[in-house]
């Protein structure tokens, strides 16, 4: 009662007891040296009674004037999927490709002063904590927005000069994936006199054992100088930011190389060939790989892949490059990144980049044969896979044994 004062309470609600004095002693006490003495009282028992430890601090008068400030941009329109499309050799297409949907992530600041070192040591000092993912809407990304790289390999292509730059997204836990790829496809270095470099794109996980997962991750960085791993919730949902801040990264670290290519961790990929078809490629606004054209927007809402009229009108996606591989004109990314501001992040990883790519007018383009790259697994043989770029694989299939057989000397057909 005392806590909360005496506002809430009428004057007739305070009662005060006066206590007799004698005859003799009343002239002492005029009425007004009463209601002193009662007013002085009653001062004393609220602050002896009050303790001003469990006053609130909560508020503090100087807070008020800070301004909020969000860091999300909102832009543009669209989303979109696919189903069936054209490709050039006329045939039809029922495929489900990699999609996403976004997180609304902590901006950290990790500084890239000395290569990985100074990175890594600051990701072990400050474990990175992502925030629970907001959805912007249920078909929208969470991009454009300010994601930071907590492991970096920032010079590495300043200081190699590659000329095909590999980047492979996978899962943080997935070690055996990126080890099973340095050890075959990955390794190339030094393909028909040009130098290619790999890299993994990793992004944060949440739950049990991330310090441990950390931790394991800063050793293997530490032997192979080839993880790059940013603020964003690693998960399916979030390859569109993934492949955006991959894009960001090329941007800003390895603009001297000339092609980059986007790549998933379970594919066999013909370094030679790929490096041969670039040599006669062009230099700029080049995207290729396997090119849907007429892919159907899902509108059936018990569909994986859906995506209301409203959010994309026409009935049929722009062309684009399936996310199991394509290659990249080291211009382009600086483009995409500019045409993000103006097209609105979906789900859907590969579509997306069509849409980025309508938006600057620049249509992906067809390989030079139509077979290179290929959505379903091909079975393994010398002579099949030397006539490829890029297939996807079996789970169950040996990699690295394929791989000794193919790279082994003689014809393959």
């Amino acid at each position: 009662m005392l806590e909360n004062g005496f506002a809430d309470r009428e004057p007739s609600q305070v009662m005060v007891d006066v206590v007799k004095v004698p005859e003799s002693r009343r002239r002492c006490f005029s009425r007004r040296h009463c209601f002193f003495f009662i007013l002085v009282l009653t001062a004393v028992l609220f602050f002896y009674c009050t303790d001003i430890k469990e006053m609130t601090t909560d508020w503090i008068p100087t807070k008020w004037w800070i301004p909020f400030k969000d860091h999300r941009q909102n832009v543009g329109p669209l989303p979109s999927e696919l189903t069936g499309f054209q490709t050039q050799s006329g045939s039809t297409v029922l495929l489900q490709t990699e999609n996403i949907t976004a997180t609304n992530m902590t901006n950290r600041t990790a500084t890239n002063t000395k290569a990985s070192v100074v990175t890594q040591q600051l990701a072990k000092t400050i474990p990175p904590s992502p925030v629970p993912y907001k959805s912007p809407g249920l078909y929208l990304v969470e991009y454009p927005y300010k994601y930071s790289f907590i492991m970096n390999e920032p010079k590495t292509c300043e200081q190699q000069k590659p000329f095909l730059v590999l980047m492979v997204p996978v899962a943080l836990h997935n070690r055996a994936h990126r080890d099973i790829i340095r050890s075959t496809w990955g390794g190339e270095s030094l393909v028909l006199g040009k130098v290619v470099k790999l890299f993994f794109l990793l992004g944060l996980q949440t739950g049990e054992g991330v310090q441990q997962l950390q931790d394991q991750l800063l050793q293997e960085s530490r032997e192979h100088h080839d993880l790059l791993q940013s603020d964003f919730l690693d998960c399916y949902k979030n390859l569109t930011i993934k492949t955006m801040v991959m894009l960001e990264w090329l941007d800003s670290h390895c603009t001297i190389t000339s092609y980059a290519m986007k790549i998933d961790s379970d594919m066999f990929l013909n370094v030679p060939k790929l490096v041969h078809m670039l040599s006669s490629a062009p230099k700029t606004n080049y995207m290729t790989g396997l090119v849907a054209m007429g892919a159907a927007v899902l509108r059936d809402p018990r569909s994986k892949w859906f995506v209301p009229v409203e959010l994309y009108s026409s009935s049929v996606y722009p062309r684009y490059a399936l996310g199991l591989g394509y290659v990249l004109s080291i211009d382009l990314p600086k483009k995409l990144i500019l045409a993000s501001r103006h097209v609105k992040a979906i789900y859907i990883e590969d579509v997306y980049l069509g849409l980025c790519m309508q938006y600057l007018g620049i249509p992906p383009a067809e390989p030079p044969n139509w077979g290179y790259f290929q959505v379903f697994p091909v079975r393994y043989s010398r002579c099949a896979y030397s006539r490829l770029i890029a297939t996807t694989t079996h789970h169950d299939t040996n990699r690295v044994r394929d791989w000794k057989d193919f790279k082994k000397p003689g014809p393959y057909c």
